[in-house]
């Protein structure tokens, strides 16, 4: 069975190149031109696309440099496998969400979040300013009050949180890719809304716990309420039981 795929609505590309690049994009991380595929020729693109060469060329050349394309001599223009892709360039991850998101996208997202935001959160105990704690507090608040009132205020709150977070750690590496990945994130945190009050209710808990460790400047507890939340956001994407943590 075919992972469900969430579609997100286009959006419009200011240019030529750069709305046959998003176009052809799309159409790669959507599987229509599978890795390792030739793309069609220049003049069966031209006219599908009613653009001039120049500017059909333009657009390889905006897709070679995301790494989703190659050119070869006497070959013509080839599709790269997917870990070629350069996924925290910002028009690359907004063609996934365009393209609609699937279970790998998500378990992908997973992984790289794992990596940086304990870390982040450990670093923030450390680091954190009474107005970061502050701020963080009006988040895990107003996810509280949007609890059950729609997936996407809920998420709008909970991103709140992890951007604040990822500043509060210093480190202007993690504020960059949380940006970077921010749109990504918002759509996972939509898709990972919890299903009833009571999950709900576990959920905002489990945020507060990782205010509560930053604001203690206990960088371990930290660390590890921040994977906690990630791990149970896998989780209900996959539909299976959360993880339990002390309260």
């Amino acid at each position: 069975m075919s992972p469900q795929l969430v579609v997100i609505p286009a959006r419009r590309s200011h240019s030529n190149h750069a709305e046959v690049a998003r176009t052809i994009g799309i159409d790669i991380i959507a599987g229509r031109y599978p890795a390792g595929s030739k793309l069609p020729g220049d003049a069966e693109f031209t006219v599908l696309f009613g653009v001039s060469r120049p500017v059909l060329r333009e657009s390889v050349k905006t897709l070679v440099a995301k790494g989703l394309l190659t050119t070869k001599a006497r070959v013509g223009t080839v599709v790269r496998e997917r870990g070629a892709w350069n996924m925290f360039d910002p028009d690359v991850l907004a063609w996934h969400l365009d393209a609609g998101i699937d279970s790998r996208f998500l378990g992908d997202l997973a992984e790289i979040r794992l990596a940086v935001e304990p870390r982040a959160a450990s670093l923030a105990a450390e680091r954190r300013s009474a107005e970061d704690v502050a701020a963080m507090r009006a988040a895990v608040r107003q996810m509280a009050i949007e609890s059950g009132h729609g997936s996407t205020a809920f998420a709008e709150a909970d991103l709140a949180l992890h951007l604040r977070i990822a500043s509060a750690s210093g480190n202007p590496f993690m504020r960059s890719i949380g940006a970077v990945i921010e749109a990504a994130l918002r759509s996972s945190f939509v898709l990972s809304a919890p299903a009833d009050e009571e999950a709900y209710r576990i959920t905002v808990a489990a945020h507060g716990r990782i205010v509560d460790a930053i604001e203690a400047g206990d960088g371990e507890a930290a660390a590890e309420a921040m994977t906690t939340v990630i791990l149970n956001g896998r989780q209900r994407h996959a539909g299976a039981p959360t993880v339990t943590a002390p309260e």
